[in-house]
């Protein structure tokens, strides 16, 4: 059986990255952007090329009532989904100080960053629960969050906590649905070069550079797709809950 992921912003940067190293697996694919545009366009051409079935899915996470016929709509086009990525994110609305953080910057993150990843995560829970499945094949969900889930950059501070939650929602997550052997998995980038983090990267390649990460490097999004794509195949095997630190040892602790 060919296995189905939904990759949640997929247009571009990470996301794409996951979804190429899937497709380079044999995954069917349904690509999620927010919008039926040429870039969402673009990425389904490109996708395609791999050999694989490809279907684009826009949608807006953010709105839960978009959720009811989306696994129903993919199984229909190609095939039952046995995977979920939560990759879709937003940054903050302007980098500055805590004290000056808006409501609107705050709802936004949150909106998209965490409450759509635990309510697309439900649904997709659901829908794998409540059908027959072969015991043989895969089922997971695999979140995209941060290294900001755990380490603080006071000038994102609302973006920090909203990874922070999605970090905890993987770990419910895990609990829940062990019983129903459906793994979770919390995969979170450090610094990595994407369009998000193009107005800063000179910063943070300097930073890896002088020390801050242990391989002297930022990180490309193929490396993050890699790691998406073997959790996805299950080549953890009898691991559920896990944080992946993709961040060359940012976060060790050092002296």
């Amino acid at each position: 059986m060919t296995q189905v992921a939904l990759v949640t912003g997929a247009s571009r940067g990470i996301g794409l990255a996951v979804a190429e190293a899937l497709a380079r697996e044999g995954f069917s694919l349904a690509v999620n952007g927010l919008a039926d545009d040429e870039e969402l366009a673009s990425a389904v051409r490109h996708l395609s090329t791999f050999g694989g079935d490809v279907m684009p899915l826009p949608f807006d996470v953010t709105k839960q009532g978009e959720y009811a016929d989306i696994f129903t709509k993919i199984e229909d086009t190609i095939g039952c989904v046995t995977t979920l990525v939560n990759n879709a994110g937003v940054g903050v609305m302007q980098r500055g100080d805590l004290l000056d953080v808006s409501t609107e910057s705050w709802d936004r993150c949150f909106a998209v960053n965490a409450k759509a990843v635990f309510f697309l995560s439900q649904a997709f829970a659901r829908y794998v629960v409540d059908r027959p499945r072969a015991a043989d094949v895969f089922h997971s969900i695999v979140n995209i969050t941060s290294s900001n889930a755990v380490a603080v950059a006071t000038a994102r501070s609302e973006y920090c906590a909203s990874k922070a939650a999605a970090a905890m929602v993987s770990k419910t997550l895990a609990v829940r649905l062990g019983p129903e052997n459906i793994a979770v998995y919390d995969v979170q980038p450090g610094l990595i070069a994407t369009e998000m983090t193009a107005p800063v990267i000179e910063q943070y390649r300097k930073w890896a550079a002088d020390g801050l990460t242990l391989f002297p490097r930022v990180g490309e999004p193929a490396e993050v797709g890699r790691i998406v794509a073997a959790l996805a195949r299950g080549d953890l095997p009898y691991t559920t809950g896990q944080v992946i630190s993709a961040d060359a040892g940012m976060l060790v602790s050092r002296f």
